[in-house]
């Protein structure tokens, strides 16, 4: 998984970089300290991985991992190429989802490129240009599916009606992800590539005595269908800077939840992800995996190996805190906790499985 750290310069994108992956990119109180993008690949954290593992006593463990993308900081005008807009949008188009992040302290030592701090308005900015590119994309894209519609093509006369919708739905201010893709165009999306399409998580860059996302922010993910986490981006990158068990103290001192933690489980609920884990074999391995919400156990073998797909008989599946509860397998199957479950399962978040296949 693929995330774009974005927003207005000195938003603290690339303290939050820092702070939720420890790269030490470089941060400065003036815009465009980012020009090429700062790209680092983090373990995800799982108390329940850490819990089997000690559980099943396997040697070797697979954490889950998502790579942060901190991309330059964006003006207005950026979807004419003010500023670094063209690479900006163009280094957007290579990750999965965005991470927003917004000013929403007064720290007045942080210089604001209006010299104001309005968390909505800076967030309305940044996506006002996001449409702006994508309603270009879309009108040059229409010109070459009016041409190939010309000749009769289905497929090309069905993308073309999509991006009049599209077109239209920017122009009133609404990203292309709230419009379905055609069934009788699939890779009407794909050709296009917007960047509204993109699922947003909002991180509020809070002050250091704050957790909470601002009213206006919460209000505006929940209207966009996003999700909307808060997190002191300078409080988070101080105690990056500390040994992990003092910063641990610290934590618990001030009741913070790690930032990490709250933007992966944003991430995670905004692409609507559900974890699994596979336990055991010859080399006792512990391993997390991460499935769409609703897929079932034959799409969570075929993510193992698709060999294991294809062979497919039946998966042994039990919750995480069942098969710590019982101690580990043998326990499990003492107790009857282990489930026999066919193809058509549909994965529960937490779910240890073992597929058993020929």
């Amino acid at each position: 998984m693929k995330i774009g750290i974005v927003g207005l310069p000195n938003a603290g994108k690339s303290t939050l970089f820092n702070a939720l992956t420890r790269a030490g990119a470089e941060i400065g109180n003036y815009p465009f300290t980012t020009v090429d993008p700062n790209v680092a690949v983090v373990e995800v954290p799982d108390e329940r991985l850490d819990r089997i593992v000690a559980t099943i006593g396997a040697s070797r463990v697979v954490r889950e991992t998502i790579e942060f993308h901190d991309i330059a900081g964006l003006v207005r005008g950026a979807s004419e190429g003010e500023g670094l807009g063209n690479r900006f949008l163009a280094n957007i188009r290579e990750t999965d989802a965005i991470c927003h992040v917004v000013r929403a302290h007064d720290e007045a030592g942080v210089v604001h490129p209006d010299g104001r701090v309005d968390p909505l308005a800076d967030l309305e900015a940044v996506e006002a240009e996001l449409l702006l590119a994508d309603l270009d994309s879309a009108e040059r894209r229409l010109e070459k599916a009016v041409k190939t519609a010309r000749s009769g093509d289905p497929e090309a006369i069905a993308e073309a009606a999509w991006l009049e919708r599209v077109i239209a739905a920017l122009g009133e201010g609404r990203p292309v992800r709230s419009l379905p893709v055609p069934e009788d165009a699939p890779e009407a999306l794909r050709m296009l590539q917007p960047l509204t399409a993109k699922p947003v998580l909002y991180v509020a860059n809070v002050a250091d005595d704050s957790d909470e996302v601002p009213e206006a922010i919460a209000h505006r993910a929940s209207e966009a269908g996003a999700k909307a986490v808060a997190v002191s981006a300078r409080l988070e990158a101080e105690l990056a800077e500390l040994d992990p068990g003092e910063a641990a103290e610290l934590r618990a001192d001030l009741e913070v939840e790690p930032g990490l933690e709250r933007v992966v489980r944003g991430a995670r609920e905004l692409l609507e992800l559900v974890a699994f884990f596979t336990a055991g074999g010859g080399d006792m391995e512990a391993r997390a995996w991460s499935l769409h919400r609703g897929l079932t156990a034959w799409d969570a073998a075929g993510l193992i190996h698709t060999d294991i797909q294809r062979g497919f008989v039946k998966a042994e599946v039990i919750a995480w805190d069942e098969l710590i509860a019982c101690g580990g397998y043998a326990g499990a199957r003492e107790a009857g906790k282990l489930r026999i479950e066919g193809r058509d399962y549909v994965i529960r978040d937490g779910d240890v499985i073992t597929v058993k296949h020929t």
